[in-house]
């Protein structure tokens, strides 16, 4: 009998699963940092007057629901090398993963910041009168990563990236922890939304919130190669090390905490064997009692 030929999706679709997750994982990046590039760059673009900061900050987290919807159905949707580096941390996810992960979401946030620039070329060419700047009146160096406010120091920045991103992972362990209070089935990414809404309007002001290496390191490679040069990595007294470094010990921490205050103290549920020991042992009592 003749086999059956397959379709060319067929013999696209990828059969390694690891594969599989880390094409999910550059997807979902490179889509997170279109819509928050674009959203920050709407307002940078037309002089802060789309809606200025809130209706930023509403854009960013819009874009990480649309993503985690994305991509979460196959690799999780973690689209932040601090979310895959707390789940290792927490064995939630095996750690041999780690570096594919990470690799995938470089590469995606990299080719969304292109995609970003390709798309508002003449608009960054008109505000910008042709010179592409870090700092200075008409930078635009910041719609693609983030820089710190003029009063900001080393160690305060730091802090802010190690705290932030620790709430960020407490709680998206506690909107995923089936023995708690989860989301709702299908309304995860609608949480994790609201999630970085909240931290950002809560902890944006300091150095734009970034809670996110991938998200950050990779757009600003693509500013130092794209025409605004070198400075993108000594502006604000080489700032660009902490939302890479912070967030990955923020993450740490944050899956610490969460398993010390909550997750540890879960009521264990008996596996099988030992309720059929419960079961025997409570037959045989009574038993005796009758007996």
């Amino acid at each position: 009998m003749k086999e059956k030929r397959r379709s060319c999706l067929e013999r696209l679709a990828l059969r390694n699963n690891l594969a599989k997750e880390t094409l999910s994982e550059f997807f979902g990046t490179c889509l997170m940092v279109i819509f928050i590039c674009s959203s920050v760059a709407t307002s940078v673009l037309n002089y802060g007057s789309s809606a200025g900061n809130l209706g930023t900050a509403v854009g960013c987290a819009l874009g990480v629901t649309m993503a985690v919807y994305a991509a979460g159905g196959v690799s999780g949707g973690h689209v932040n090398p601090a979310v895959s580096f707390g789940m290792c941390v927490a064995g939630k996810m095996p750690w041999v993963k780690l570096p594919f992960y990470v690799s995938g979401q470089f590469l995606g946030a990299i080719t969304g910041s292109a995609a970003v620039f390709g798309v508002y070329y003449d608009a960054l060419m008109k505000y910008s009168g042709g010179v592409l700047t870090v700092t200075g009146p008409n930078a635009t160096a910041q719609i693609f990563a983030t820089y710190p406010s003029p009063y900001l120091s080393t160690l305060n920045g730091l802090v802010d990236q190690i705290m932030s991103t620790a709430l960020l992972l407490i709680m998206i362990f506690a909107i995923f922890d089936k023995k708690n209070m989860p989301a709702p089935s299908g309304l995860e990414p609608v949480a994790i939304g609201l999630l970085i809404l909240t931290l950002v309007l809560a902890l944006g002001s300091n150095c734009g919130g970034a809670m996110n290496p991938a998200r950050d390191l990779g757009p600003r490679i693509f500013t130092a190669l794209a025409g605004w040069g070198f400075e993108v990595f000594t502006a604000g007294h080489s700032f660009w090390w902490i939302p890479v470094i912070g967030p990955m010990f923020g993450a740490a921490i944050g899956a610490y905490i969460y398993i010390l205050c909550i997750e540890a103290h879960h009521k264990k549920e008996p596996d099988a064997l030992s309720q059929c020991l419960d079961i025997d042992h409570y037959e045989k009592h009574e038993l005796a009692n009758m007996a």
